[in-house]
């Protein structure tokens, strides 16, 4: 096979999306190159108990592609992972894939203007144009805790799911308390002899209005314009939760308000209440959603545990006030390394410049999808681009279509690369910087994983969606140099 003008890396939402439309646009020759076995990207990955989306499943899909026959208002796992393989068979995609190629490295050669993809089995491939679907979501994070590596007992993290460890029975800790804990803590707290959750900073907690579908409601969905119509009313209520991350945190007091009263209904306990409240203005960390995750902690063999690990032995965990917890198996749901998922990689741009030196600074891009240096290399979900109010399923779309516009703009000018111009990344980051720094992520009094190591919101996107949607609709050909 010759080689692609195009390469994909993953083959998630993002991927699968990017292949859709460049087929639409009449672009079929591209390879999209998996690390794993099968497509999906966070929904192949994570197989914890409870695992469902928390966006709602008719915004959290895409627009061209409506699903009438979402089981529930929030979808679990395994049918998000079924929409994106049928979204991948429908739009003849799948003949595209590549399994088992984990891309280890991407080198920009200047004299031929064009890339070198290396995957971990030693393929070596040139193509034109590279796009990074990788993601966020996908490098598990461990804390740093003396004595980690010495616990006997199954150990692992949320997204590596070890499905041979029984934990019915036993004495089991879960460190972290976020979007994935307060999903799987409710499935294993019946189960578990003792459950012991560690609380570094209690999260703000919305109720998850969840549902089923009946077949009835199913059946109206299939009605001309009937599910366009309900996700249109999703996007805009979920939009106006941005109303307090964009405008003003002021504004996000009637969230604050209606999570006090959540807790307060789930929680009758004042001490364990006074525990789970949070010292920090609401959004500063993304919003869970959860109406089984409060009750969970409520049981007789739950407990809740705010000092801090010292230390991790054999069969137990030390907290900061000397108590030690004896545990069976411990179970990490401390995150991703989400800044870092780019600036791990092995990337090199023009003149050699790597990806690393390129962002010694902080983590940038233009609008989130194309670095000064790096010519012809589009991310997804890039630099703040991510969301804390709404579905990152649109923000993709938006992306894909500024991509497509990109290489349309290379086809009309007959350029072979173009690479965006380090003034116009700089003024849009500095505006970026200028609407970010005094919101709620920065400026309420949490630390969180949308910030880097300086404190600087490198993910979250500050404003509306329909706003970024707008911006990246046309590409300025004057913010870019064309190399011919």
């Amino acid at each position: 096979m010759g080689e692609p003008g195009l390469v994909i890396v993953g083959s998630g939402f993002a991927g699968i999306c990017m292949a859709v439309k460049l087929k639409e646009a009449g672009y079929h020759d591209f390879v999209i190159l998996e690390k794993a076995g099968e497509l999906g990207g966070t929904w192949r990955d994570n197989t914890y108990p409870g695992c469902a989306c928390d966006v709602p499943s008719h915004m959290y899909s895409y627009s061209y592609e409506l699903n009438p026959d979402w089981s529930r208002m929030f979808a679990p796992r395994e049918e998000i992972q079924d929409y994106l393989r049928a979204c991948a068979a429908k739009y003849g995609i799948t003949p595209h894939l590549r399994y088992g190629k984990d891309v280890v490295a991407l080198e920009y050669h200047d004299g031929r203007r064009d890339w070198t993809v290396t995957t971990q089995d030693g393929e070596v491939l040139r193509t034109n144009a590279v796009v990074s679907g990788i993601g966020a979501l996908h490098i598990p994070k461990f804390p740093e805790i003396v004595g980690r590596e010495s616990f006997t007992g199954p150990a692992f993290h949320s997204a590596e799911w070890d499905h041979s460890a029984d934990l019915t029975g036993k004495r089991v800790a879960v460190i972290g308390t976020g979007a994935s804990a307060v999903q799987f803590v409710p499935r294993l707290a019946p189960d578990a002899r003792h459950l012991t959750v560690f609380q570094r900073t209690p999260p703000w907690v919305h109720p998850k209005p969840d549902f089923a579908f009946s077949p009835a409601a199913r059946r109206l969905l299939r009605l001309p314009g009937a599910a366009r119509t309900l996700r249109g009313g999703i996007y805009w209520a979920l939009e106006s939760r941005a109303l307090g991350f964009a405008v003003d945190p002021r504004l996000m007091k009637g969230h604050e308000r209606l999570a006090l009263r959540h807790l307060e209904a789930q929680v009758p306990d004042p001490v364990l209440r006074r525990a789970l409240t949070p010292d920090y203005v609401i959004g500063c960390k993304r919003i869970l959603i959860s109406s089984d995750y409060y009750p969970a902690l409520t049981r007789p063999n739950v407990s809740l545990v705010t000092d801090a690990i010292t230390e991790i032995r054999e069969r137990s965990i030390v907290d900061a006030a000397g108590v030690e917890h004896e545990a069976d198996a411990i179970v990490y749901g401390t995150g991703f390394k989400v800044v870092d998922a780019l600036t791990d990689r092995h990337i090199t741009g023009r003149d050699g410049l790597s990806v690393q030196d390129a962002w010694k600074g902080g983590v940038e891009a233009y609008h989130g999808i194309t670095a000064s240096g790096f010519p012809n290399l589009f991310f997804l979900l890039g630099p703040n681009t991510g969301l804390g109010h709404n579905s990152v399923v649109f923000m993709i779309e938006s992306q894909v279509r500024y991509v497509i516009e990109c290489l349309r703009l290379l086809s009309r000018t007959g350029a072979r690369a173009l690479d965006v111009r380090p003034r116009a990344q700089r003024g849009y980051n500095d505006r970026l910087r200028a609407r970010l720094d005094p919101l709620v992520w920065s400026a309420g009094g949490c630390r969180s994983w949308y910030l880097d190591e300086h404190g600087v919101n490198r993910t979250l996107w500050p404003g509306f969606t329909f706003e970024y949607w707008a911006r990246t609709r046309r590409v300025k050909p004057g913010a870019y140099e064309l190399i011919f």
